[in-house]
């Protein structure tokens, strides 16, 4: 298999979703494949003809991924088609081993269905949950769906729930797509 170049393109709320965009960098570049990770708004800036694989990695606050996340693939949905092309969510409802994977998670669902892209690999990974890093009202309503949802509501609590496993299955399948 010849080297792959792959961008790995996020939008981030709290600043997990790049970290995770890093571990599949680290999976891919180990697996001889080169790989680009910059901030959604900057990708369009790139040469995107030029990589072989593109993935868009974005987080949800509230229910929804950021605006900008939808405004780029529609601008660039010809192209991303006729590339390799990949999609992940991360989300703390997939904390939640009824909610984790593409086909079970109501956000991606919900997005998936608002977009008429087929990204051609999915993931959904879960996220992190870092009360003392927000502002009050994130704070506040952040910890009362979590008090709705059975999630943690400690306001110093800091619990990271990514599974970082499945991030490298994730990075393995896409260093196999043709």
């Amino acid at each position: 298999m010849s080297m792959q170049q792959i961008l790995l393109a996020y939008s981030t709320t709290d600043g997990h979703t790049p970290r995770i965009c890093q571990r599949i960098s680290e999976v891919l570049t180990g697996q001889g494949h080169s790989a680009t990770v910059v901030p959604l708004a900057q990708a369009g800036t790139l040469d995107l003809g030029g990589f072989d694989t593109i993935v868009i990695g974005a987080s949800i606050r509230y229910g929804k991924h950021q605006p900008q996340v939808t405004e780029f693939i529609n601008r660039y949905q010809s192209l991303l088609e006729q590339k390799n092309n990949a999609f992940f969510t991360v989300n703390i409802v997939a904390r939640k081993p009824e909610k984790n994977r593409p086909e079970t998670n109501p956000y991606l669902i919900k997005f998936l269905r608002q977009i008429s892209w087929k990204p051609r690999l999915l993931g959904v990974f879960a996220g992190k949950l870092d009360y003392p890093r927000y502002g009050f009202i994130d704070r506040q309503m952040i910890r009362f769906i979590m008090l709705i949802t059975r999630g943690p509501t400690d306001p110093k609590a800091v619990i990271e729930f990514t599974d970082w496993g499945k991030v490298e299955d994730f990075a393995r399948q896409l260093a196999k797509m043709p």
